[in-house]
């Protein structure tokens, strides 16, 4: 079975393939969910891992439906990863009514190839799970992400099991994954896994101090823009 291990710092990395990953999903702030990690990160990551390297391509936290600009940035970044010799990535595009958007996906898809392609847990807000997997199967996605739509996979562990009967694709659990029940996912028939192993550690004490976590920049049904006229407003003030 695939244990792959999303890593969120070059340390994560390196203690992945240590552990005996068979790969990893690169990423930044495993707070949100996972964001596109920088292009830095991922050169180094490159330079000192023998075993795969899938990256996430999610520009921003929140939902899965993106502007224009943001998925020129998606682009790029695939271009960037293949230059880099990434060996996988890992996306996926959603409509405003939670279908596939296929247009897009389908681009993300071609201009990955011949690197492997995973669709991310976007899916697990999908409408009709089944029709969306026909659909990614269809335009050459190898790999899902997914819960099975619960807060974690072992309470989804009907559907995934559902699910990897009906489709060539790669299942692969991911949310809540551990040592405790990562044999059940073995057992329904699944090929692969997704963990992050996380521990915690380098803890300062913060006592007096402000935080610098913004709660309104957290809201998953819309996202945070630099607006023109605010910014506009503040420089007629000084100049």
């Amino acid at each position: 079975m695939l244990v792959e291990v999303c890593a969120n710092s070059l340390e994560s990395a390196i203690n992945a393939q240590e552990a005996g990953a068979d790969r990893i999903e690169l990423c930044s702030e495993l707070g949100v969910g996972g964001i596109t990690p920088s292009m830095g990160l991922i050169r180094l990551v490159k330079e000192r891992l023998s075993i795969p390297i899938h990256v996430l391509l999610r520009p921003r936290s929140g939902h899965f439906t993106y502007s224009d600009t943001e998925f020129d940035v998606m682009k790029a970044d695939i271009l960037a990863c293949k230059e880099l010799g990434v060996d996988g990535i890992v996306s996926g595009v959603l409509k405003e009514d939670f279908s596939v958007d296929v247009e897009r996906t389908k681009i993300l898809v071609e201009l990955s190839k011949p690197m492997h392609f995973t669709f991310h847990r976007a899916f697990d807000w999908a409408a009709q799970p089944m029709e969306s997997l026909k659909v990614l199967e269809e335009m050459g996605v190898d790999t899902v992400l997914t819960s099975g739509q619960f807060p974690s996979a072992e309470q989804g562990l009907h559907l995934l099991e559902a699910w990897q009967k009906h489709t060539s694709i790669a299942i692969m659990a991911g949310g809540g994954v551990s040592p405790n029940n990562v044999l059940l996912f073995k057992q329904i028939g699944l090929r692969a896994v997704h963990c992050s192993g996380t521990s915690f550690g380098n803890t300062i004490e913060l006592q007096g101090k402000i935080s610098m976590n913004s709660t309104k920049h957290l809201v998953e049904n819309t996202f945070a823009s630099t607006n023109v006229e605010t910014v506009r407003k503040m420089i007629q003030a000084v100049k």
